[in-house]
């Protein structure tokens, strides 16, 4: 069964700009990370490390950029052979789920397909997260 979460997304998607496709991503970045083995303390200090390095370039209001300098530090920051395989598990997890949203699917394969961007995907979920809570 596709998850309601899976089927908004589609419909975000089929009436969508280039931005929203750099949103789904984030968004089946995050589910398909939540598995990943991740100590609190050494998140913390990561975000937050990245968060100066947003604020120092400007408005930290402004979107995250999945190639900006404050993503992809954080990317690097967190990035472990242990936490990349975990993210790649996920993601090819999510592909059965997606069958049928040609559009959520394609961004699924997108993922799997380019490690990388998965990988700032994941850690622009994370920073996103913490801008939120603050």
């Amino acid at each position: 069964m596709t998850p309601a979460w899976m089927v908004a997304l589609e419909t975000s998607l089929v009436a969508s700009d280039e931005d929203e496709l750099a949103t789904a991503l984030v968004v089946l970045a995050s589910v398909a990370g939540e598995r990943i083995p991740l100590e609190p303390e050494h998140r913390l200090g990561a975000t937050r490390r990245a968060l100066l390095l947003l604020t120092a370039g400007g408005d930290p209001t402004r979107g995250l950029d999945l190639n900006g300098q404050a993503v992809t530090a954080l990317a690097e920051d967190l990035r472990d052979t242990d936490r990349q395989i975990a993210l790649e598990e996920g993601i090819r997890e999510l592909a059965p789920a997606a069958s049928g949203l040609p559009h959520v699917s394609e961004a699924v394969h997108a993922l799997i397909h380019a490690p990388d961007v998965a990988w700032r995907a994941y850690a622009c979920s994370l920073l996103a997260e913490d801008l939120g809570d603050e």
